[in-house]
């Protein structure tokens, strides 16, 4: 997952892919640089979504531009609107049944794995 300090680089992006996922956290949240790694092996089932990180120590305006107050967060945006906001108490296999169910209707039915 791309670290991302610029909010034009992230708006470009949600604009121009269908799904796009945003995790902001900090390398000084334990919780945080735990939940990277398995928020990073389920994207790798679903390869047609762009995914940046957002470290929110480093980047407090673009936390601050979309609400977040709490890490670990995961923004999820289809066509271009927030779908899915998760954040602090995330459940790795929700939020992954929930991005499949999403992936499999843009995508025709398309099995990611």
């Amino acid at each position: 997952m791309d670290i991302v300090d610029s909010n034009e680089v992230i708006k470009e992006l949600i604009n121009e892919n269908k799904i796009v996922l945003l995790y902001f956290g900090s390398n000084n949240c334990g919780v945080c640089t735990d939940m990277q790694p398995k928020v990073e092996e389920i994207l790798k089932k679903y390869p047609k979504i762009k995914s940046l990180k957002v470290d929110v120590e480093k980047s407090l305006k673009i936390a601050a531009s979309y609400n977040i107050f709490t890490i670990p967060a995961i923004l999820l945006f289809i066509e271009g609107k927030e779908t899915i906001r998760e954040a602090r108490h995330i459940s790795i296999q929700d939020i992954d049944n929930k991005i499949l169910r999403y992936y499999n209707l843009l995508f025709d039915n398309e099995n990611p794995i």
